[in-house]
């Protein structure tokens, strides 16, 4: 089992090809270090100025009881088969499950059907995957901006804000953030989820716009604008490190 350490999240390999990711967090009175399961995910707590290394340590010792307790909760992000040329595969894009087939065609682009979206890629094939992950990439990425385009054109005049630009990639482990330059940044996985849950991201990094903390005053803003955003965090946390891996295995990990 590997560990990376990254922001406030710890990621580790299992031997069997899974995915754990464990949320980290010093506490002032922490006086052990402690292991906490629940459906939200896992999460290490520890003392201030415990080492990185006596946290992995401990992670170590635990990793069977935490892959256990992960799994019996359907938290484990299990190895997805691999993207290739020619082959259907299934795939999530607004939270439904749709097709992802192949078709050749005189130039590279992705035509949406009501069963998902076919990659049309001309021959010969010897950068065929680049360009599917290419041509994905740009069109989830267009599908989020059709989308916060429209739901920017309400919120912005209740807020009386904006934000000076939209910036949008895959990103680690967070689902949005609001730079020092009122930039928001979206996650790229968002295509993937229900519509829903990526506009409680969008309502709340706008409200980071007037807020700048998660104080009581952030949550009273987000509530105001979006008053159903428990129920969109509360998927992300039960279903992000699966549309994670999702977006990696098409965008990233394409393998022939």
């Amino acid at each position: 089992m590997t560990q990376h350490l990254e922001g406030d999240w710890l990621e580790l390999s299992t031997t069997g090809g899974s995915t754990i990711r464990v949320q980290k967090a010093s506490h002032p009175r922490a006086r052990r270090l402690r292991l906490t399961v629940t459906p939200k995910g896992a999460r290490v707590s520890y003392p201030h100025g415990t080492h990185p290394a006596q946290v992995s340590a401990f992670l170590r010792s635990h990793a069977d009881w935490l892959e256990k307790k992960l799994d019996e909760l359907n938290l484990i992000v299990k190895p997805l088969p691999p993207l290739r040329v020619g082959h259907p595969a299934e795939f999530p894009l607004r939270g439904e499950v749709r097709m992802l087939d192949w078709a050749e065609g005189p130039y590279p682009r992705v035509e949406p059907h009501d069963d998902g979206l076919t990659l049309v890629i001309p021959r010969p094939h010897t950068r065929a995957l680049p360009v599917a992950r290419g041509l994905l990439a740009s069109y989830f990425e267009s599908q989020i901006r059709r989308d916060v385009s429209r739901w920017l054109a309400a919120y912005v005049p209740q807020l009386g804000l904006a934000p000076t630009a939209l910036r949008i990639r895959p990103l680690k482990s967070l689902w949005g953030s609001l730079d020092t330059r009122d930039r928001i940044n979206l996650d790229l996985a968002l295509a993937l989820a229900p519509p829903a849950a990526l506009r409680y991201v969008l309502a709340h990094e706008l409200c980071h716009l007037k807020v700048r903390s998660h104080s009581p005053r952030f949550w009273a803003q987000v509530e105001t604008i979006f008053p159903h955003w428990r129920e969109q965090r509360d998927w992300l946390r039960q279903n992000g490190a699966m549309l994670k891996a999702e977006l990696d295995r098409l965008i990233a990990d394409v393998a022939d």
